[in-house]
C-alpha cells in the first residue's frame, strides 16, 4: 500500500472556543503547580538535560518525504531538552512520560505562529509512546485535571464510562511504568501527526545505540545523571524516521489513541539527530541548560510543510500560546 495525500482534518465550528477553554484549564494547573513562584511549564516541567545537538538531513530521499526541512540535504544546529511529562517536578523513580524536544536553528521559510513568521527555527516534540491513551483533547485535559485533583475522578467516570476510564488509566500507567534505564536508549515518538508536504506523517527518533550502561534505581535524578555521564564520554545519536499516511482506517489523523503500525505505514529514514559530546554539568553546560529551559518548544514552531494535524495538535496551539505567555518564554534563538 502506497502513501496517500487524501488525508483530512475534521474541524468543528465551535472548536476554537472549546480549545480556548481547555487551554485555560491547563493554565490553572500551571498556576497551581507554581504556587506563587515563577511559572514553569504546564506539562514537562522537570528537565533532565539541555544540550546542543545537530540535525543531519540525508540526501537521495524518496520523493514523498522530500518536503519542508527535508527537501534538501543539510546539517543544522539544534538544541534538545529531555524532560519528564508531569506538570510538577518529581523524582525519576516515579512513573511518568519521558519527552524529547528538539529545536532546529537556521531553518529558512515562513513559520506558522503569528508574530514569529520570520523565526528561523523548527521544533519537533516527541515522547516515549507511539500514541496517547486519549482519543482527543477534551479527554486528555480531563484526565490531566483528575491526575492533579483526584476528587474529579467520579465525574470523569460518569463522563467517559467506568470501563473506558479504567482502560485509559491502565494504558497510561502501563506505558509510563516501564523502567527506563537510559534516555539515550529510548525511542521517542511524535505520537501525533504533522503535515509532511502533501502527505501526513508521524515521526520518531530511534536510538542508534541500545547499550544499557546503568541500572534502574530510586535515585530521583537518575535519568539526567546517567545521560550527563554518557555525554561526557561521547555523542548520543538517534535515527529520525517517518511514517506516511495510508488511509483513515489504518492511519487516522484525528484519533490520537491509534498507533500507526510499521506494517501499515513502513518507516522511512530521513536523517539523524546527534547530541554532541559535552559536559552538561560544567559551568558552560549549566548556563546552556538555563538558556534552553527558558526557550519554548512547540509543535507549532513549524514550517507550513510540517503543520501539526488533528484535534489534539490544534488544541495544543491554544494551550502553548497561553503557557508560553504565562512563563514569559525566551525569544526564538538566531543561532
Amino acid at each position: 500500500m502506497t502513501p496517500a495525500t487524501d488525508w483530512k482534518e475534521n474541524i468543528a465550528p465551535d472548536e476554537n472556543q472549546r480549545f480556548e477553554a481547555l487551554a485555560e484549564v491547563l493554565h490553572a494547573l500551571q498556576t497551581k503547580h507554581g504556587r506563587g513562584a515563577k511559572a514553569s511549564r504546564a506539562l514537562h516541567a522537570k528537565p533532565h538535560v539541555g544540550a546542543r545537538a545537530e540535525l543531519v538531513v540525508l540526501g537521495d530521499l524518496p520523493a514523498e518525504v522530500r518536503a519542508g526541512l527535508f527537501a534538501q540535504p543539510g546539517t543544522y544546529r539544534a538544541y534538545v531538552r529531555y524532560s519528564n511529562g508531569a506538570g510538577q517536578r518529581q523524582g525519576d523513580h516515579k512513573p511518568d512520560v519521558r519527552g524529547l524536544a528538539v529545536k532546529v536553528v537556521g531553518v529558512p521559510g515562513r513559520k506558522l505562529i503569528p508574530g514569529l513568521e520570520n523565526a528561523r527555527t523548527q521544533d519537533f516534540l516527541a515522547i516515549q509512546s507511539p500514541s496517547t491513551p486519549f482519543v482527543g483533547p477534551e479527554e486528555f485535559v480531563a484526565f490531566a485535571q483528575a491526575g492533579v485533583e483526584p476528587w474529579r475522578l467520579p465525574a470523569l467516570m460518569a463522563r467517559y464510562g467506568l470501563f473506558h476510564t479504567i482502560g485509559a488509566l491502565k494504558q497510561f500507567l502501563g506505558a509510563v511504568s516501564v523502567p527506563v534505564p537510559s534516555l539515550a536508549t529510548l525511542t521517542f515518538h511524535s505520537a501525533l501527526p504533522v503535515a509532511w508536504g502533501a502527505y501526513a506523517a508521524k515521526y520518531r527518533f530511534e536510538p542508534e545505540s541500545r547499550e544499557a550502561t546503568a541500572t534502574v534505581t530510586r535515585d530521583p535524578e537518575r535519568l539526567g545523571t546517567e545521560l550527563a555521564t554518557r555525554l561526557r564520554a561521547g555523542a548520543v545519536a538517534y535515527t529520525l524516521r517517518v511514517q506516511l499516511f495510508r488511509n483513515e482506517a489504518l492511519t487516522p489523523i484525528e484519533d490520537a489513541s491509534r498507533v500507526w503500525s510499521d506494517g501499515d505505514a513502513p518507516p522511512v529514514t530521513v536523517g539523524h539527530l546527534i547530541v554532541d559530546q559535552q559536559d552538561v554539568s560544567s559551568d558552560a553546560g549549566r548556563a546552556l541548560a538555563e538558556r534552553i529551559s527558558a526557550m519554548s518548544f512547540d509543535p507549532w514552531h513549524a514550517l507550513e510543510a510540517h503543520r501539526p494535524l488533528g484535534a489534539m495538535m490544534r488544541a495544543r496551539n491554544h494551550a502553548y500560546r497561553v503557557s508560553t505567555k504565562e512563563r514569559q518564554a525566551a525569544a526564538e534563538p538566531e543561532e
